[in-house]
């Protein structure tokens, strides 16, 4: 598969300082120089837009899909200070509450009635009521990027925090996150209860990686922590409860500065994305869709052969569209969120569920999707590709072989004596690279919608 980018033009390109999704991909926040927006993810459409003039902002955090949203300045001219934390009530256009600390504000995480602050060296944690209070707060190491990861799902209680050892991830259980508030009358089913407390005593300290951490990410149940370091070449998923490593992934032999990593919400997938512009998923389950392996990977039980052989590669990938002749791919950039120059190869995934291309007798189904937000402006629906069935696939040997009887002897004496052996292998060496070319195809994440966001002219 050619994975060389394809240009598409932009007469004034957007530039965003901030992009993401809330927990359930629902919405998602937009930060430029003119403010800041909120959207709905799929179908795109603006739900609300503030042009705030004065400063700039560095992060623009939903609180699910309330009207709060948390705003942190920064930039060469913050808005607010970039020690504080802004609680924001958009129902409301204007600020309602903040929270000042004695240092930069690195990282936000939010969920239901609580809030985690990741500042350089040590992580706060508020809880939301009425009024804000301190609940507890945790050591870490130098955690320069203020990685932390919040499950948000009904009665889900963990916080992933950086460890204090570079490449340790701390976990830290919290009160049980309450149910939503429904926007219509119960009913009638019996509401979901609590689950059963677990027997084992749960690990709070995982040596994931052995240099520093680059990004942390939950599915919203918190029953597994994936983790990437700067080496950026593997991602490692992680049971929480018993610290056990599940699976080991690697994006590629390359160094790269991995962005994200999205659990789809059913927990059977996952997707990764760089600053190589190329988003990766691969299957977390045996059935089904299978990840790429070396082949010689059946061979790694009886012979010392090295890690590599062994690793489970992206079963789909995708290549973010260039929006320039000029990209970059080389080390990663490590300027401001909110520097004067694009970040072309920065971008922001998140899983929804959207109606499957392919048709059925019982009418329309949906499926799981990618939406890629790109911080030039670019909104991207990918579909997953449909798999072929390996038995599609037969050998030229397997199709060359005569029936039984006459028939198979008058084919060995009417077979061109003209043609070289030679020719034979080249023609069939011809039909395998076809048939591995077509393979790598359907490896390729289908663009089934594009549309541009960020737009002050419409936001559209």
């Amino acid at each position: 598969m050619n994975l060389g980018r394809h240009t598409i033009s932009a007469t004034s390109p957007i530039h965003i300082f901030d992009a993401r999704f809330e927990p359930d991909c629902q919405i998602f926040t937009a930060s430029t120089p003119s403010g800041f927006a909120v959207y709905q993810t799929s179908p795109l459409r603006l739900l609300r837009k503030r042009e705030l003039s004065g400063g700039t902002l560095t992060a623009v955090v939903p609180l699910h899909t309330s009207n709060i949203l948390f705003l942190v300045g920064g930039g060469r001219s913050p808005l607010y200070p970039p020690n504080k934390v802004v609680f924001w009530d958009d129902a409301l256009g204007t600020e309602v509450a903040e929270l000042e600390f004695r240092e930069r504000v690195r990282g936000l995480a939010c969920r239901r009635g609580w809030l985690a602050v990741a500042l350089r060296r040590r992580v706060v944690v508020f809880q939301i009521a009425d009024q804000v209070s301190r609940y507890g707060e945790w050591d870490t190491c130098d955690n320069p990027k203020g990685l932390l990861a919040m499950a948000t799902a009904t009665h889900a209680t963990l916080l992933a925090i950086a460890g204090r050892q570079s490449g340790h991830v701390q976990l830290v259980h919290l009160p049980p996150c309450v149910p939503p508030v429904p926007k219509a009358p119960p009913l009638s089913l019996p509401p979901r209860k609590p689950p059963q407390p677990s027997s084992k005593h749960p690990i709070s300290i995982i040596a994931a990686h052995t240099t520093a951490l680059t990004t942390l990410s939950v599915p919203t149940s918190g029953r597994l922590l994936a983790t990437t370091s700067s080496r950026g070449t593997l991602v490692r998923v992680w049971d929480t409860l018993s610290g056990k490593l599940i699976r080991e992934f690697r994006r590629g032999t390359d160094k790269a500065d991995i962005y994200g990593v999205a659990f789809r919400p059913d927990e059977r997938e996952l997707c990764v994305w760089s600053d190589k512009g190329t988003v990766h998923v691969f299957t977390l389950v045996s059935s089904g869709t299978a990840n790429r392996q070396s082949t010689f990977s059946p061979l790694t039980p009886f012979l010392p052969l090295p890690k590599y052989f062994d690793s489970e590669w992206s079963y789909a990938q995708y290549r973010i569209p260039a929006q320039s002749s000029h990209i970059t791919l080389s080390a990663p950039s490590s300027q401001s969120p909110t520097a004067d120059i694009l970040d072309e190869e920065r971008c922001v995934v998140g899983w929804i569920e959207a109606p499957s291309s392919v048709e059925s007798a019982r009418g329309s189904i949906t499926e799981y999707q990618l939406v890629a937000l790109t911080y030039t402006g670019g909104w991207y629906r990918l579909s997953l590709p449909k798999q072929t069935n390996p038995s599609s696939h037969t050998s030229t040997s397997s199709a060359a072989v005569p029936p039984s009887g006459s028939a198979s002897r008058a084919h060995s004496l009417a077979r061109p004596r003209t043609e070289s052996v030679s020719s034979a292998l080249s023609r069939d060496k011809g039909k395998d690279k076809e048939r591995e070319k077509d393979r790598k195809e359907s490896r390729e994440c289908v663009l089934q919608e594009f549309r541009r966001f960020g737009r002050w002219d419409g936001w559209g």
